[in-house]
């Protein structure tokens, strides 16, 4: 499934921003020590969209903000039902691996740092999810956004397949 038709503009809808993780990175000259930061920053507006971004620079605030500039360059459109997920998935970034798995009313976002973010962020409630293989939140954020774009719901298959919604459930 292409990635095109998830693409959304970040023109039309009010986002928040989460920042997932930041890092400062030093780099030693014979003048001394210079640090910059980096910060992942996730966006969503909290009902079915979410992106994520990069930002570099010399101080916190100003990778904060260019984080999210990043962020709103990439968002994607994310089923959700009735709170969770259309159905279990499996996300792969690098050495990331998630799997995000749906969940009853009342269990709330069971996952980790990095994904916890994304998946409030994009809007999600109830759902029971773990990030398998590397920790780094870069590849967690990426893998995560990757398996959610993957999602599916049932007036999607439908017209995918060009059946009517019925035919869908009942064979």
């Amino acid at each position: 499934m292409s990635k095109d038709n998830k693409q959304v503009r970040s023109t039309d809808i009010e986002l928040k921003d989460k920042l997932v993780t930041i890092n400062r990175v030093t780099k030693v000259t014979k003048g001394g020590r210079t640090f910059s930061f980096s910060a992942i920053v996730v966006v969503g507006n909290e009902a079915g969209v979410v992106g994520h971004g990069l930002g570099k620079a010399k101080e916190v605030s100003e990778a904060i903000s260019k984080g999210i500039d990043d962020a709103k360059k990439d968002l994607v459109k994310v089923p959700i039902v009735r709170g969770t997920l259309p159905h279990s998935v499996k996300g792969k970034y690098a050495g990331a691996r998630v799997f995000m798995k749906p969940a009853s009313e009342g269990t709330g976002v069971i996952a980790g740092g990095a994904m916890r973010a994304v998946l409030e962020s994009a809007g999600v409630k109830n759902v029971l999810a773990k990030s398998q293989g590397s920790s780094n939140p870069h590849n967690v954020v990426k893998a995560t956004i990757q398996g959610l774009a993957q999602l599916r719901d049932a007036n999607m298959v439908a017209r995918q397949r060009g059946v009517t919604l019925d035919k869908v459930f009942n064979g």
